[in-house]
Order: structure tokens, then sequence, then C-alpha cells
């Protein structure tokens, strides 16, 4: 896997067009079950977000494709559960994982709109969360408008931190003052990330113990 990802690097990053392509396809696919679990698309997102303060890529195309593949992708896997109910939910590929797609339901039973969100910045279970919302009927201008919140935050995260990590082995010496707002804004998404994963899995631990509980 490591070998055909290096090559794909090097590939793309003398090819533009197909590098903001393998991003867009990344995010997009990791929204869809079983490609969601395999694909290292958070990877590929990463490494490609490396290539900006070289000038191989523009930082705003990358931002678009990985959110545009992202919102894409859940949207599909919404569209597909909404419109096959609970019944997709019971065949393949939903049938090989019958762990997540039960908590999966269970979640969204008890917090809603909520777990749209959460689950973004959870893998590999936010490759089950959207066609899970369409089956359990979730009305799609709830799922759609806090889907995009959720992919306007975490496409961020998966792209600055490969951009200020490049930056600062590229202008290793720099002023840190060349790259304040970047910096910030960097801090800002990715801590905003990181306390939706922590209340996530809080809330998930409480609800086990309900469970268990009753």
């Amino acid at each position: 896997m490591h070998t055909y990802l290096n090559e794909l690097i090097e590939f793309v990053s003398i090819h533009a067009l197909s590098a903001y392509t393998a991003i867009f396809l990344a995010a997009l696919f990791e929204a869809i079950p079983i490609f969601g679990s395999i694909i290292p698309g958070s990877t590929v997102i990463l490494a490609l977000s490396a290539l900006v303060p070289s000038g191989n890529l523009k930082l705003a195309p990358v931002l678009a494709a990985a959110f545009l593949g992202a919102v894409i992708g859940d949207g599909l896997a919404y569209l597909v559960g909404y419109r096959s109910k609970e019944s997709v939910l019971h065949t393949w590929p939903m049938s090989k994982y019958p762990n997540l797609v039960e908590d999966s339901k269970n979640f969204f039973h008890k917090y809603g709109t909520l777990a749209v969100f959460f689950a973004r910045f959870v893998p590999p279970v936010r490759a089950f969360v959207p066609i899970t919302a369409g089956a359990l009927s979730m009305p799609p201008i709830k799922f759609f408008a806090v889907n995009i919140i959720a992919v306007g935050l975490w496409a961020p995260a998966m792209v600055l931190p490969g951009v200020l990590a490049a930056s600062a082995v590229e202008q290793w010496g720099v002023k840190v003052k060349h790259y304040g707002w970047p910096l910030v804004g960097g801090i800002v998404v990715i801590g905003a990330v990181a306390w939706a994963i922590y209340h996530w899995r809080k809330v998930r631990q409480g609800a086990t113990a309900n469970d268990i509980a009753k």
C-alpha cells in the first residue's frame, strides 16, 4: 500500500489537475461503506496538501476538492439510504459490518443530528453514518445542513497540517510571523476537531454504559 501511495504522490506532484482529482476522489470514497474502510483517503489528502508550499498545488483548489468530494460522497450515501430505507442496512456491503450498523442505529436513536457532525471525524464510522442517516429517514435539509458544517471543518483539518508542516520544513529558520495567520487558523480548526472527537467518544461511552445498565 505504501509503495502505491508513494507512486501516486510522485505522479500527481507534477500533474496538478490529477492531484486535485485524487484529493476529490479520496474524500468521496471515504464516505462509502467498505471503500471508506480500506482506502487511505485522509492519508492521501494530507500527503498531497504538503505540495502546496512548494507551489505545485494551490491551497484553495485543494480545500475545494476535499470539501466537494466529502459532501458529494456523504450526500450520495445518504440518498441511497433514504431511498432504500432500513432494508439497505441488511444487504451487502452493510451486512458485512453488523456491529457498526447497530452502533450507528443506536447512536442516531439517542442523539440524532449530532451523530452526523461528530462521526465525520471518526473513521471508519464516517463511512457508515451517512447511509444510516438516510435509512433512518433523517430529513434531507437537516442532514445536509449539519453535514456541510462538519465537512467545512473536516476539510481544513485534513489539509492544513500538511501545509503547515511542509512550510516549516521548506522555510526552516524563517520568522514565525510569516506564518502567523495560517498557524492560528490551523490551531483553531484542529482544536475544534479534537473537541468534536472527544465529545463524540464521551457521548458514545455514555450510550454504551446506559445500554449495559438496561
